[in-house]
């Protein structure tokens, strides 16, 4: 396996600690994050949603559960992406509870300190996701993570799309692992809680490189970030 691609690179449209403090409407467009990838997850302005970024197209998961194709002009606050190009493959051919599926995912990674994009494609005995409802500004993701609707799926076939960050950077990115989950037919899907695949594959992507844009706008620019947010954001992950 090779160590890195030169060629890729993680992109993040804003700091994720500015989502922890609440600012869910920044003036970042999906037609701007798409030209830095075809892969990736976020959410959309005011949290209205989670961001499913595959193949290039974009979809939201709204707060019942339903999913639709997002247009270019949508508003994001907050989205991490890449041009997706996986370095390995592995297969999962027996089913595995979520800690054993955790602990698969560690065995691909060589190294706890570089960034990794992977997506695991495959049939799915069990699967609960969460989304949001629509917020208005300055509400801490903490306390809107109280309030998460939560959605289970039993016996069906689909993608995990996500990164791994490492813990260092989690004033950027979601530190360790961070997946959301669509349907194959694009009809259910959201931020993954748990899951339990029975037979899957695994393609990993090594990421040496970050690139990150820091919004003009107002509320952006006032913010204070003395606040260590690493509690607030693993009670709104989890």
């Amino acid at each position: 396996m090779r160590i890195s691609d030169a060629s890729s690179a993680l992109y993040l449209c804003a700091p994720v600690n500015a989502l922890v403090e609440g600012l869910y409407d920044l003036p970042v467009r999906m037609s701007a994050v798409k030209e830095h990838g075809d892969f990736g997850l976020g959410t959309f302005s005011h949290l209205d949603g989670e961001m499913i970024l595959i193949e290039g197209q974009t979809f939201r998961v709204d707060d019942i559960g339903a999913v639709t194709l997002v247009e270019e002009d949508v508003l994001t606050p907050f989205a991490c992406v890449t041009h997706y190009r996986p370095l390995s493959f592995d297969t999962i051919a027996q089913p595995m509870d979520y800690t054993e599926f955790g602990q698969f995912i560690e065995r691909l990674l060589p190294s706890p300190n570089i960034f990794y994009a992977m997506r695991i494609d495959g049939y799915f005995s069990y699967v609960r996701t969460r989304s949001v409802p629509r917020q208005e500004n300055y509400r801490p993701l903490a306390e809107v993570a109280k309030e998460q609707p939560t959605f289970e799926f039993q016996n069906l076939e689909g993608s995990l799309v996500g990164f791994y960050t490492p813990s260092f950077l989690s004033s950027l990115s979601v530190p360790g692992l961070h997946l959301h989950f669509l349907s194959s037919d694009r009809t259910r899907g959201g931020h993954l809680l748990e899951c339990r695949p029975v037979r899957a594959t695994a393609g990993v992507q090594l990421i040496s490189r970050l690139e990150l844009s820091l919004p003009i706008a107002f509320d952006y620019l006032t913010l204070d970030f003395k606040r260590d947010t690493e509690a607030d954001l693993g009670k709104a992950e989890k």
